[in-house]
């Protein structure tokens, strides 16, 4: 495996130089191979499954397992712990999960451990000595290297396939479109089981020679003081970390002096962000565009080509274009949903057939659901969403999902979610409901519902009653009337 290859390379080529800062320890390029060796070690004796669950928060254990499980010919299914505690469930059994490599404070966060699963508890371990590991079918360019859940439109989440091969190309990418390399530091608090925090964050530096500064929790002066400390030269967050950055009162004008490049992914960046910031640091945002399916980078707009909401030109070996309705590819300025081709394009969902077919063109183009235009430089601005998806705080949501919740409530007869812009998470969810006859409308009763039910970030922000909900002639809700419609007709509310 090219990256596995990589990584071992940067880290054993200077074993003593400091390679990773989290919240716990500095980590040499030993300690780490020291730390994977005896979780390699741990997951032979625990597991003997294809695929091996991982729940961490973002720090330097979460690459020492990655190394362990690449070492063992193992495929990586990081969960996403803010997920309900069924859909935990669901994805460990879809996956086909024997184990999970963890620690306590995950396991607390989530309720206690996933029935069926042994679990490896990293801080039960000590990790002294050299433990014997066993080679075990090295992972090839074509085998899986990770399986990323994301939203699916059921409401239940869907297994990413990226190879070994994906990631590497992905990591290979970025690297060259930013020169990124062993001078480099790089700072976030990005989750390491989503897509960005994965390649951005976790595998471009390890691979590139760089280094990397985590923080576990987004807390924005300790992230300031990381910078001021470590002098990062990249930082990677979603945009609505900026804000709550660009807020902080007592943040000294030069706190991210250093940085090469700020980047901003996982959902559009308002402008008020982007002057904010620019206006209390000297910083330009450089915004960044992909999905979990593309491993995840394909655009992402380098200083020097700078442009307001525009996430730049395809990264290299990424063929895109823009297409209509009918199929059609479209020319310069004209919108259209974007599609893609290349080396980072994932393999498929997994035990999802029909939807993997279903999101690839008859020429092999990666259907993104994005709607998007090209300029004639190939300057890629994202327009809008053909799926009828929120990005809530970088995650995606289905509205299904949690109609699906609210329906089930003794007093809903019927609901609709959209989707409603915020300035610190970039969205959140608006609610309406169309109760039962009879039935009373209790705001505060209908959230505690859903936070039974589904993931906190998720649930409404706000929830409305409405005499009722706007269908077209075949009685289909039509979600993109109601924002307006409540605006306009005053008694459509209840």
């Amino acid at each position: 495996m090219e990256l596995l290859s990589s990584i071992r390379r940067h880290l054993l080529m200077r074993p003593f130089r400091r390679v990773v800062v989290d919240d716990f320890r500095a980590w040499r390029g030993i300690d780490m191979m020291v730390v994977a060796w005896h979780i390699a070690r741990a997951i032979e004796r625990t597991s003997s499954a294809p695929r091996i669950g991982v729940m961490l928060p973002t720090s330097g254990l979460f690459p020492a397992t990655a190394i362990a499980g690449w070492t063992l010919g193992r495929t990586l299914v990081p969960l996403n712990y803010l997920l309900s505690r069924s859909d935990l469930e669901y994805v460990a059994r879809d996956a086909g999960l024997d184990c999970l490599v963890t620690v306590g404070p995950m396991l607390d966060l989530i309720g206690g451990p996933l029935p069926g699963l042994a679990e490896v508890r990293l801080d039960r371990m000590k990790f002294t000595g050299l433990p014997p590991v066993r080679m075990s079918n090295p992972l090839r360019r074509d085998d899986l290297a990770v399986v990323l859940y994301t939203s699916g439109t059921s409401g239940r989440p869907k297994g990413v396939m990226l190879s070994c091969g994906n990631l590497s190309a992905n990591v290979r990418q970025c690297q060259e479109w930013v020169d990124f390399g062993t001078n480099d530091r790089i700072l976030g608090v990005l989750p390491q089981f989503h897509s960005f925090g994965l390649t951005v964050l976790t595998m471009l530096p390890l691979a590139t020679g760089a280094s990397a500064v985590y923080t576990a929790r987004f807390v924005p002066r300790k992230l300031i003081e990381l910078a001021q400390q470590h002098k990062p030269t990249a930082f990677v967050a979603i945009p609505s970390m900026y804000n709550a950055l660009r807020l902080q009162r007592d943040a000294a004008p030069d706190s991210f002096a250093s940085l090469r490049f700020a980047v901003s992914g996982g959902e559009p960046l308002p402008e008020a962000v982007y002057d904010g910031f620019k206006d209390k640091f000297g910083i330009d945002i450089n915004e960044g565009y992909g999905l979990t399916e593309t491993s995840p980078v394909t655009n992402w707009c380098r200083p020097s080509e700078q442009r307001r909401k525009c996430v730049g030109i395809a990264l290299p070996g990424i063929e895109q274009r823009i297409v209509g309705p009918d199929g059609k590819v479209l020319g310069p300025n004209e919108d259209g949903e974007v599609r893609m081709r290349g080396p980072n394009i994932m393999k498929g969902y997994l035990n999802l057939p029909d939807e993997t077919a279903a999101v690839f063109d008859e020429n092999g183009f990666f259907k993104s659901g994005d709607m998007g235009r090209l300029d004639e430089r190939g300057m890629l601005s994202i327009t809008g969403r053909i799926k009828e998806m929120l990005i809530i705080g970088g995650e995606n949501v289905f509205p299904r999902e949690i109609e699906e919740v609210l329906n089930r409530h003794e007093s809903v007869k019927e609901s609709a979610v959209i989707g409603m812009a915020d300035g610190m998470r970039g969205e959140v969810a608006l609610g309406f409901v169309e109760l039962k006859e009879g039935a009373r409308f209790d705001e505060a009763s209908l959230k505690a519902w859903c936070r039974e039910h589904i993931a906190g970030f998720k649930v409404p922000r706000d929830i409305r009653v409405v005499k009722e909900l706007p269908r077209n002639p075949t009685g289909k809700i039509m979600r993109r009337k109601l924002s307006s419609e409540t605006q306009s007709d005053p008694e459509l509310l209840g």
